[in-house]
């Protein structure tokens, strides 16, 4: 199922050609085009521009010379005799700029003088001053060449200037193949007086004029290296600007979805270990100016409820525990009940009904035998009692002490009074008549030296020893018996409720595992401690710790 999507990456990167690099190269391509048509538009009337300006160069140059030549044929028919006009002209030559001879020469000889002058490579311009003469003006090309592109000196173009028998009469960046290739390019018949563009290169426009008066034709050639500089120059910087402007979007968005992708990476491995129950994991952001809002607004949620999940969760397994505390509690009461209530309601049960029986007579000693079960028993069951309705005081801390000032002596016989010591095992006291009095509770404490003692009485292989200490301001009461040796594992637990040394499979003596708990919440109570230790040179000890009063 979820093979079939697409991951974010992908999908950004489809979007991405979609609506970046297709657009931006159909966008490229448009402006391109019409930048090349703009520019062609442009080069066609530069070179009509050109072309005319050639063209009103010549007329300028002509009328000039022409003006000049009028003049001085109007001076000429001052002078009578052929040397002084001939004189007149050479001092003429000198002050006119570019001219190189001044001349009249028969109208019979204009045809061969222009000739000459073509060989030469100079430019003849005539002026009929009669009917059998003309005054004849002779300019070197060059000087001719210079007037007419003076002010194209720095425009890349081919110009050629012709005479209508197609020579060449001036130039302007001039190369043979060029020059072959575009007169090949001329139309036959030309027009006249308009500028003509012909020939079939797109971006390399030819444009001609063709004049009746001087009689010549102007062509210009539009180089590949105006093209190039023009045209191709131009489509590359628009490419160039393009692909700038994508790279430009790629590398933006690019480090949006890297971090978007890193964010929302993180997003998944949150979720993923939530389901898989690690509570605990938060989400860590890499937050920049491109982290989006709603990303840093999720991860801020996410955490808040992960860390709500891990305190239920943890809220849930304290409970768990508390629960399953609860039904060994109940299945150790169960327990309890059925071995500790039982065997005295039992011995209860059994000595009544015998003391009741009407068909035999009981003597007077198997009565107060019978009576004294019956009592002993019910002492058992209260204290049974006693013992489970102290239990909630402990663990809800409601336990009510009355501090005294008790004298630990007296306290530990009467204790040694009121235990059942069956074996008559011997309990030492080594404690001084004048140990000082401590701060405690006399019954509670009472009811802890009866529940140390008893014990010592139940497990101990031989006799019972209390020694005492004073450590400061407290007192410790040391209550050891010999037994072996009990494993830390087990020591810890002997606190616990219901906890007993030996289990239901080996019980071997009575009692509730109560005893212990219920000393450490008395003393506790009273603002003491009690710490169990087992080891070879003591067996068993309880140390009790109280305060001095």
């Amino acid at each position: 199922m979820f093979g079939k999507h697409l991951k974010i990456v992908e999908q950004i990167a489809i979007v991405f050609v979609f609506a970046v690099v297709i657009p931006m190269s159909i966008s490229a391509f448009v402006i391109n085009n019409v930048n090349q048509q703009a520019m062609r538009k442009q080069l066609r009337e530069s070179a009509v521009l050109v072309a005319n300006m050639v063209s009103d160069e010549i007329d300028f140059f002509n009328k000039i010379v022409k003006s000049n030549l009028e003049q001085i044929a109007f001076s000429l028919e001052n002078f009578k005799t052929l040397q002084a006009k001939n004189v007149y002209l050479k001092s003429v030559v000198n002050k006119l700029p570019d001219c190189e001879n001044l001349e009249v020469v028969e109208a019979s000889k204009l045809k061969e003088l222009e000739n000459k002058n073509r060989a030469n490579k100079k430019a003849t311009v005539p002026l009929k001053i009669s009917d059998t003469q003309y005054l004849i003006a002779t300019y070197t090309l060059d000087a001719v060449r210079n007037e007419l592109f003076k002010s194209l000196k720095d425009d890349k173009r081919q110009i050629y200037v012709l005479t209508n028998e197609g020579n060449l009469v001036a130039e302007h960046n001039y190369t043979d193949k060029a020059f072959k290739k575009t007169i090949s390019l001329l139309p036959k018949k030309l027009k006249k007086n308009e500028p003509v563009v012909f020939g079939d290169i797109k971006n390399q426009p030819l444009v001609y004029v063709s004049r009746d008066e001087p009689k010549i034709t102007i062509v210009v050639n539009t180089t590949e290296k105006v093209t190039k500089k023009v045209i191709t120059n131009n489509s590359w910087k628009i490419l160039l600007c393009c692909l700038f402007a994508t790279f430009t979007i790629i590398a933006v968005i690019g480090l949006y979805t890297y971090y978007l992708y890193i964010n929302i990476r993180q997003l998944f491995k949150g979720i993923i270990a939530i389901s898989k129950g690690n509570y605990e994991r938060q989400i860590r952001l890499l937050t920049t100016a491109f982290t989006p809002h709603e990303i840093i607004f999720l991860a801020f949620e996410f955490n808040r409820m992960a860390t709500e999940i891990h305190k239920s969760y943890i809220q849930l397994k304290k409970n768990n525990v508390e629960l399953k505390q609860l039904n060994e509690f109940r299945s150790n009461l169960i327990d309890t009940v059925s071995h500790e209530l039982r065997t005295p309601l039992t011995s209860i049960q059994g000595y009544t009904s015998r003391l009741m029986r009407q068909d035999i007579v009981i003597d007077e000693e198997t009565k107060q035998k019978s009576l004294r079960v019956i009592k002993e028993q019910s002492e058992r069951l209260k204290r049974l009692i006693e013992d489970l309705l102290t239990i909630p005081d402990i663990e809800g801390m409601r336990l009510r002490t009355n501090i005294e000032e008790v004298w630990i002596p007296e306290i530990l016989e009467e204790a040694r009074v009121l235990i059942k010591n069956k074996e008559q095992k011997e309990i030492i006291f080594n404690v001084s008549e004048d140990f000082p009095l401590v701060q405690a509770d006399r019954d509670r404490l009472l009811q802890v030296f009866v529940n140390l003692l008893e014990n010592g009485a139940k497990y101990s292989s031989s006799n019972i020893v209390v020694d005492t200490a004073i450590v400061g301001k407290k007192a410790k009461i040391f209550f050891k018996n010999d037994c072996d040796v009990i494993p830390p594992a087990k020591l810890k637990k002997l606190f616990e409720k219901f906890i007993r040394l030996d289990d239901n499979t080996t019980r071997t003596t009575r009692g509730t595992g109560l005893g212990l708990f219920i000393v450490k919440g008395l003393i506790e109570a009273m603002n003491g401690e009690i710490k169990l230790r087992s080891d070879k040179t003591c067996g068993f000890c309880a140390e009790v710790t109280l305060r001095l009063a």
